[in-house]
């Protein structure tokens, strides 16, 4: 048996830069992670099949989870002749803009390798991964950097300056397509991805506030206003920087003292169901 950590990311900032002739668009974002994981074990089987065991309402089992497509992608690839259970025990939120599905498909690609012994390089299987998702080449590596490309094109920066995270996800699931379908390219909403390199290659905590921002909150407030009220209250109750991750739902809020966070956590308690008051890792 095979253990991975498959930890939630969150976006500090997110650029959408032109639409690319395959229909994608070209990004640059700097993500970290957050100490909110998922776990997940896996198995040899005897046989060729893929079995991922998963107690969650709204987690698909099938080639829709992206575990699953990660095993398979694998298989492929490495033309394994066995098979695999792969056991997930979920605490990230679903459809959050955390990476969930794509942290857990980079944990099953780690996680494969080591258990065929495959000894393949994180290098290649970061590059492996963008078949399946955008994310999944950040996941792979779990560090903070800069992602640009459609998301394969990976740059490491320093670990960021330690903090407290307030993460909020209202009740509502929100379609990365529709908010990209969404999104106005015209429409000038200014991205700091430069000052927030710099803002942690030198440790600046205050600087790394100022320069979260992201290009798809504004689409993704437009069609659900209770991002902005999550945005808001922790704002109002003396978060030092706050911004929606990924394509949404989820808000998150930095602070540097314990007490400070815990003031947010129970000021955003009580407009959501999943709320969380965790670290910054990177």
């Amino acid at each position: 048996m095979i253990y991975e950590t498959a930890p939630a990311k969150i976006n500090l900032t997110l650029d959408t830069l032109f639409k690319r002739d395959d229909g994608y668009h070209e990004i640059a974002m700097v993500m970290t992670t957050v100490d909110l994981n998922d776990r997940l074990s896996f198995q040899k089987r005897n046989d060729k099949n893929i079995v991922v065991d998963i107690e969650h309402n709204y987690v698909p089992n099938d080639h829709k989870n992206l575990a699953y497509r990660a095993a398979k992608l694998m298989m492929e690839t490495y033309e394994l002749n066995h098979g695999v259970t792969i056991t997930i025990d979920k605490d990230i939120p679903v459809s959050a803009g955390l990476a969930g599905g794509s942290a857990d498909a980079a944990a099953t690609m780690r996680g494969m390798n080591r258990l065929y012994g495959l000894n393949r390089p994180l290098d290649e299987l970061s590059k492996l991964g963008i078949q399946i998702g955008t994310d999944i080449p950040f996941c792979i590596y779990s560090k903070t950097a800069i992602c640009t490309g459609r998301g394969e094109k990976v740059t490491f920066l320093n670990k960021p300056p330690s903090a407290w995270v307030v993460l909020a996800k209202p009740n509502l699931g929100i379609s990365s397509p529709d908010i990209f379908k969404a999104l106005n390219l015209n429409y000038a909403h200014h991205v700091h991805t430069k000052m927030c390199k710099e803002a942690i290659n030198e440790g600046d905590y205050h600087r790394l506030c100022q320069s979260l921002s992201n290009r798809l909150e504004p689409v993704s407030m437009s069609l659900h206003p209770e991002i902005e009220k999550i945005k808001n209250n922790m704002l109002q109750c003396g978060a030092d920087g706050a911004l929606m991750s990924g394509s949404g739902p989820t808000v998150y809020g930095l602070a540097q003292k314990e007490s400070q966070a815990k003031k947010i956590y129970n000021a955003v308690n009580g407009c959501c169901n999943e709320v969380y008051l965790v670290r910054l890792l990177g």
